[in-house]
């Protein structure tokens, strides 16, 4: 499938580039938000095993902990850890400002902090005496902090209230016309083109907290996050799928549905974009068995492991839950599987190659013309000064985290004492030797870390950069 075809180029990078920065936001405290979901499925009322007082951690943890987090992390990525208390400081203005959950408040404020703190910082920069810096920074931070605060929460919270109203009755308009269904249509192209992140976290998330904790449960955490459409897309490779594809599914499968890594099969539609049409299928035909049955999440299900949907399920939901999965995965392998058998398949092994060379770029914010075409950059390699090695991709999960796995494991069979970890890129850590990461990434990766030695790959699955980089670490 071209870049034409899935999106003006412009115009995905841009959308990319967003939902990369929304993702990176929420997804390091991806675990704060299922440490809630499990308190709330355990011990609120309705929950698997009520409890009056721990159930008290349930409002104060939504309320102020996780957009506090939110707002930190985003004011981190701007600005540093002064950006990331500029920006938890102004998150709870809006905090106390708003009626409901501000994580929408939170992504606005936190980093728009951040970047006001790094811009007054950019400005005094070189021109403050010697012995006034920590007088200076602590002041500035604290008056700016203090005008910010009380703007949140005249301006942004009541705005956000607004908006929050505004698009919950939105997706209470479309549940009670019955055409919930239909977001489906463009969800499942979304998540092809790697918008999933932003899509889930960045716009269904906060609607779906919101209404979890008036009903103690949400469908709208489950319209992306559906293992199901996934699932049946591979199975019918697995059963009527040629070469490469057919071969490689199975342990797709197991990534994708027990392992929550959805990324896993937009390679199986990239290599045959009319399979979209099959993911579309599985999506409607999940969230329609999704509102008939009821079902609901109490939280979001990162990574959208079936796991994961079993520990978010509140009690007395797991046959709608498991209804809609299993539903959705029969829609998508009986579209995929008519596709398949009619269709013309390519047999070659290059075909999924390029495709998931195709998906990984899509990841990445931009090409650097003069680094795709690199298989190594920065600092040299010495092998006996490695102690470090660094899988880095956008978000620091998915992707980088397969790849660190498989590297981790080659670097343990050749009995080499080498640490091998993977983060974003803009975590990349100061005592990385050596910074993977996927060619359309790695002109960032080497701005973050200009002192590590960086090496760019095509294929996070099976990259012949891994054993050769395994044998200079030997040699």
């Amino acid at each position: 499938m071209s870049d034409a075809v899935l999106a003006p180029r412009g115009a995905r990078v841009g959308i990319q580039k967003f939902g990369g920065f929304v993702s990176g936001m929420v997804l390091p405290n991806i675990g704060a938000f299922l440490a809630w979901g499990l308190i709330t499925a355990f011990f609120i009322p309705t929950g698997w095993t009520p409890n009056e007082q721990l159930a008290k951690l349930v409002g104060p943890m939504i309320t102020y902990l996780l957009p506090l987090l939110i707002g930190y992390t985003g004011g981190k990525a701007v600005h540093g850890v002064r950006g990331g208390v500029i920006g938890a400081l102004t998150t709870l203005g809006v905090i106390v400002g708003a009626s409901v959950p501000m994580f929408l408040g939170a992504m606005i404020v936190g980093p728009g902090a951040a970047w006001l703190m790094k811009k007054f910082d950019e400005l005094v920069d070189g021109r403050i005496k010697s012995g006034f810096e920590m007088l200076v920074n602590n002041f500035s931070l604290g008056i700016l902090g203090a005008i910010l605060a009380p703007l949140a929460f005249l301006i942004i919270g009541p705005a956000m209230n607004a908006v929050s109203a505004f698009l919950a009755g939105g997706v209470k308009a479309i549940v009670g016309l019955g055409i919930l269904p239909l977001a489906n249509l463009f969800i499942e192209p979304g998540k092809v083109l790697f918008l999933n992140n932003a899509i889930n976290h960045g716009v269904l998330g906060p609607i779906g907290v919101q209404q979890s904790t008036e009903a103690g449960k949400s469908v709208i955490f489950m319209l992306e996050s559906n293992p199901g459409p996934g699932l049946g897309l591979l199975l019918a490779y697995w059963l009527a799928g040629k070469g490469l594809a057919k071969e490689s599914a199975p342990s797709a499968i197991i990534i994708h549905f027990f392992g929550g890594i959805h990324e896993i099969y937009f390679p199986y539609v990239l290599m045959n974009p009319k399979l979209i049409l099959a993911t579309m299928a599985g999506g409607v035909v999940g969230t329609f068995t999704f509102v008939l049955t009821g079902a609901g999440l109490v939280a979001t299900p990162s990574p959208g492991s079936i796991f994961a949907y079993f520990a978010m399920t509140p009690k007395g939901g797991l046959l709608p839950m498991l209804s809609g999965v299993t539903t959705a995965a029969v829609a998508s392998f009986a579209v995929a599987f008519v596709l398949l058998k009619l269709g013309k398949q390519n047999e070659n092994q290059d075909a999924l190659a390029d495709a998931v060379a195709k998906t990984a770029a899509a990841k990445g914010s931009k090409l650097n013309a003069a680094t795709a075409g690199l298989s190594s950059a920065g600092a040299p390699l010495v092998p006996a000064k490695v102690r470090k090695i660094v899988f880095s991709c956008d978000a620091g999960m998915g992707s980088s985290a397969m790849g660190a796995s498989i590297l981790r494991k080659k670097i343990k069979e050749a009995g080499l004492g080498i640490t091998v970890t993977n983060t974003a890129i803009s975590d990349i850590p100061g005592d990385a030797d050596v910074v993977v990461s996927h060619k359309s990434l790695t002109d960032r990766a080497r701005r973050a870390a200009p002192a590590a030695h960086h090496i760019s790959i095509d294929d996070f699955l099976k990259s012949p950069e891994y054993d050769t980089l395994v044998e200079k670490l030997k040699g």
